[in-house]
């Protein structure tokens, strides 16, 4: 929230990279709907932020299939992500799962991106995002912003509660493994109480306790407290009590979120309203670089 103090910021609901996997079109909709008021229910205010949904501004697709043309296959195949998830989805590895980093390269250059917050899983896509832009500006001149990583210094990784060694992902099979956003505070006390520690029996931050470091990280991102303070706090108390506190610490931060989105599901009419002009705002922008880039390698110019 507080970049968006700093920097003109746009949050995309990127629901065409969401399709590399078999979805259920109604299920689709409605989960990118819900994920809509909820960046608005977290306080992202859609008359500063730009809050748009990928599919309605069709420059990103088409700046995609022009980057493709300046992306190597090699560098595709060694993004770990793809590996990854082509493993988990034996039975779809389709051209849409290997191709993803350019998409995404083309969601971050078609608004000339100074910063992109990432994760440090998803470090490497930027790294290709940066090299595919370089090496258009090389032929073309300085057409794309090379973007830098923005990393959080807190929550910048969080992990799975039931495999620590993992991210905590929205697509894991494990219904335990992940908090959701939605889940009332019931649920996300069953998921922590059952969250994979170790047999230390010390509430320590280090690199060899991955499960009580990984809540000592959710807690830290809840309460704003350092590691070391929240590890002073748990001096000589158990995993139990310290599952039950980062439950209700993210409970609290939840629970009138949830409120909010609601009460903002219920106003069809406002959210309506704002997914139209923000997508209008995200046109606009994007198709100034994808004229530019269409222009610069050589497409003809429309005919008004």
């Amino acid at each position: 929230m507080t970049l968006s103090d700093d920097y003109e910021c746009l949050f995309c609901v990127v629901d065409e990279h969401s399709i590399t996997v078999r979805q259920n079109p109604s299920e689709l909709r409605k989960r990118a709907r819900n994920l809509m008021t909820l960046y608005m229910a977290a306080g992202l205010d859609p008359d500063k932020n730009c809050i748009y949904y990928q599919s309605h501004v069709s420059a990103h697709a088409e700046l995609a299939w022009i980057l493709n043309c300046f992306t190597y296959m090699g560098e595709l195949n060694r993004m770990t992500q793809f590996k990854d998830k082509s493993a988990k989805h034996a039975d779809n590895i389709n051209a849409g799962l290997f191709t993803y980093p350019v998409l995404m390269a083309a969601d971050i250059l078609l608004f000339q991106s100074d910063v992109v917050p990432v994760g440090k899983d998803q470090m490497q896509h930027l790294e290709i995002t940066r090299d595919i832009a370089e090496r258009f500006n090389n032929i073309y001149g300085d057409v794309f912003t090379i973007p830098e990583a923005y990393v959080g210094k807190v929550g910048a990784h969080i992990k799975s509660l039931q495999d620590p060694t993992k991210k905590m992902s929205k697509s894991d099979e494990n219904p335990n493994a992940s908090i959701y956003l939605t889940d009332d505070k019931d649920t996300i006390m069953r998921k922590f109480k059952r969250a994979v520690t170790d047999s230390e029996a010390q509430v320590l931050y280090r690199d060899e306790q991955p499960g009580v470091k990984n809540l000592i990280d959710i807690y830290s991102a809840c309460t704003s407290k350092t590691a070391d303070e929240i590890v002073a706090e748990f001096d000589g108390k158990g995993y139990g009590e310290l599952k039950v506190a980062v439950g209700e610490s993210v409970a609290d931060i939840l629970t009138p979120l949830q409120a909010e989105q609601a009460r903002l599901n219920a106003d069809k009419a406002y959210v309506d309203s704002k997914i139209k002009q923000n997508a209008e705002k995200a046109g606009y922008f994007a198709n100034k670089t994808l004229r530019k880039v269409q222009k610069k390698i050589g497409f003809p110019e429309r005919v008004r």
